[in-house]
């Protein structure tokens, strides 16, 4: 493992964390939940990394998540059972928001956004 690559994957994903809020504010919905999903993406790779050495070079959160979880206590799978819909939502979001012609709704978006902000970062930081 790099330790310039693990900084470099968390400072990219709070650079999309960020950039989502920012998104989310002007209305820009579609983007604003690409940039949670590339957050959450990018920092369970991280913690992939710093935790083994490695992440995989995939695109699924749930797959991301279940690896995590193998070498991490049982919060991710608790998380995984308890917010399934929402991270299937986010991982629908890697394709939807760029490719087909479907809008997402800003409460649709606000209710992602804190998801990931009061739920999924707390937890995936913790681990």
């Amino acid at each position: 493992m790099s330790f310039e690559e693990a900084e470099i994957l968390k400072e990219r994903a709070q650079a999309f964390l960020r950039n989502a809020k920012r998104l989310f504010e002007e209305g820009e919905y579609d983007l604003s939940i690409f940039c949670l999903e590339q957050y959450c993406q990018l920092i369970l790779k991280y913690k992939l990394l710093v935790k083994t050495g490695t992440y995989p070079r995939v695109h699924s959160l749930t797959r991301l998540l279940s690896l995590l979880s193998k070498v991490t206590d049982g919060r991710l799978a608790l998380l995984m059972k308890e917010y399934l819909l929402h991270i299937t939502k986010l991982e629908d979001a890697y394709i939807v928001s760029r490719y087909l012609p479907r809008r997402y709704s800003r409460e649709e978006v606000e209710e992602i956004l804190r998801f990931v902000e009061e739920v999924f970062k707390p937890v995936v930081e913790g681990v």
